[in-house]
């Protein structure tokens, strides 16, 4: 905001050096997932709303390091082995309090 207004910038230790890496004039601009200013044509579009998603957008991401396919059947291998064992669980869960309304 002090950027956008051209104010003098306060900082704190850590993030000097990530204003540098965003702003590297120290003069604002628009940056993906993190700060835009819209217009009120845009805002207008999108029925008043001031929901910061609507217009700042996602910011860039690295590539995920991973095969998917492999990682899905990963993870659908430890939700079968899940379920097997919440049925052990339940019917356990059953067996006990039958035994404790038997009593």
């Amino acid at each position: 905001m002090r950027l956008y207004r051209g104010e003098k910038l306060e900082f704190e230790t850590d993030s000097k050096v990530m204003f540098k890496e965003k702003f590297p004039k120290l003069a604002y601009l628009d940056v993906a997932g993190l700060c835009k200013a819209a217009t009120l044509a845009e805002i207008q579009a999108q029925g008043w709303s001031l929901n910061p998603g609507r217009y700042m957008g996602a910011g860039e991401r690295a590539a995920d390091k991973f095969d998917f396919a492999e990682r899905l059947q990963q993870l659908n291998e430890e939700l079968q082995a899940l379920s097997i064992e919440s049925a052990a669980l339940e019917s356990r869960i059953a067996s006990s309090i039958s035994a404790i309304v038997a009593s």
